[in-house]
């Protein structure tokens, strides 16, 4: 007997993609994660433009995370001109994506996966029974925006942010009032642990993986690496950034519009998990702590655990987001913002932590400093074949399951990823074949 799970509009996720698997007699014949969203074409759109512009319009990939797409464009162009911004500068970028952090984990957390957990149908159903989580994730949200703001202009397609730093660093009244933002959210992160923590079970099966993230310069960070690790059979193997082909291999697939990328023929994960895998011990104690609270130990074999990662995450960036603001509010006001910038030929790759994972742009400049070629690769591209290899996991623990059964695991597997495509649709199916 053969049977079909077809999901053909994924709810809660941003844009339009959906899974399929096949089983002939209870066994898995094939899993697709389908990829619908037609081609964004910013990577041709860039070319030939002036390295000042480049950023401004990659940022547009995601409105999300459009602090990650400049920043990790900034530093694709930096490196090709042999600039190196100093200390203070990738403090204060590292700052912005721990805002943009925080309010795509509390937009996750708890408007996207928390209604799976407390079986309620969607964020509005959420926030009739449980409004106090929904409050809260909408005033971390809004922390996370704020911090966006006074540190980038906005909370969306950061402004001040240039090649070798930024136009302006933010005002000391600016910091006033985000330390005491910071200071007034540390309960809030407190909560949103907890209530995590006591989040029910749900076995979609477990298995082991790998997991790539940015290794961090001496802390646990998102910004100002220089080396990608990868956790694969208890090993942990360090690549340099400018050699990300060797770790994504991208190829494309048959049904599906996003490439997947494969390290040594093995599926990988990327995002809060897989940043915990790779750079758990550059944890301050807090986060260590909130990472035994919520259940979390490594090896990481469960995909839902992302979401427990995510909650660890909001904790740390809201307690380093606090110390960064009083770092630089005890930092000379008058020093510069931007480090020289001289045009020259070259190429140049840079890697950020976005919310959802790694993130990479890399380009090459001509002697004008105008853009010959470009090469991005996002977080939802390089998990495209590990959900894959996750979804067949969770079908393959119970593939007799009722349609509803099977339909909330694959269903619960993909969000945890938090896939990152435009826009969020709302119609499921679950179809048998005859």
């Amino acid at each position: 007997m053969s049977t079909r799970i077809t999901i053909e509009h994924l709810a809660r996720v941003e844009g339009h993609g959906g899974a399929t698997v096949e089983l002939a007699d209870g066994a898995v014949e094939a899993v697709r994660f389908d990829v619908f969203e037609g081609a964004r074409l910013l990577e041709g759109l860039v070319r030939g433009r002036r390295y000042d512009e480049v950023a401004p319009i990659t940022s547009r990939i995601c409105a999300i995370c459009s602090a990650a797409h400049t920043l990790a464009s900034l530093t694709a162009t930096e490196r090709a001109f042999g600039i190196e911004p100093d200390r203070r500068i990738v403090r204060v970028r590292d700052l912005l994506l721990r805002g943009e952090s925080i309010e795509s984990h509390a937009l996750h957390v708890f408007l996207l996966a928390l209604p799976d957990y407390l079986n309620v149908p969607s964020a509005l159903a959420l926030a009739e029974s449980h409004r106090d989580a929904v409050q809260l994730a909408l005033r971390l949200k809004r922390l996370g925006n704020l911090i966006q703001e006074t540190v980038a202009g906005r909370a969306v397609h950061p402004v001040t942010t240039v090649v070798g730093g930024f136009s302006r660093f933010p005002t000391e009244e600016a910091l006033l009032t985000l330390r005491t933002a910071l200071l007034a959210a540390q309960g809030d992160a407190e909560t949103a642990l907890e209530l995590v923590a006591r989040l029910p079970h749900v076995d979609v099966g477990q298995s082991p993986s790998a997991y790539a993230a940015l290794r961090a310069n001496g802390a646990y960070g998102y910004a100002g690496g220089q080396e990608i690790g990868i956790v694969s059979d208890g090993r942990t193997v360090a690549v340099p950034v400018s050699a990300y082909r060797s770790i994504t291999r991208e190829h494309t697939v048959p049904h599906s519009h996003a490439k997947h990328s494969h390290w040594n023929g093995t599926p990988f994960m990327v995002g809060a998990l897989a940043r915990l895998a790779v750079n758990g011990d550059l944890l301050p104690p807090a986060g260590a702590r909130a990472m035994a609270h919520v259940g979390l130990a490594r090896p990481f074999v469960d995909p839902l655990d992302n979401n427990r990662a995510q909650a660890v995450e909001l904790l740390v960036d809201v307690q380093q987001a606090l110390t960064m603001v009083e770092e630089e509010l005890a930092a000379p006001r008058d020093a510069p913002a931007a480090a020289p910038v001289r045009v020259r030929g070259g190429s140049g790759t840079g890697a950020v932590e976005a919310p959802r994972g790694l993130l990479v742009h890399s380009y090459r400049y001509n002697e004008d400093g105008r853009l010959q070629s470009a090469d991005v690769i996002t977080p939802t591209a390089m998990n495209a074949a590990s959900i894959e290899q996750r979804l067949r996991c969770a079908v393959e623990l119970s593939p007799h399951d009722d349609p509803d059964t099977l339909r909330r695991r694959l269903e619960m597997v993909v969000r945890a990823y938090d896939p990152c495509i435009s826009c969020a649709v709302h119609v499921l199916d679950v179809r048998r074949a005859p």
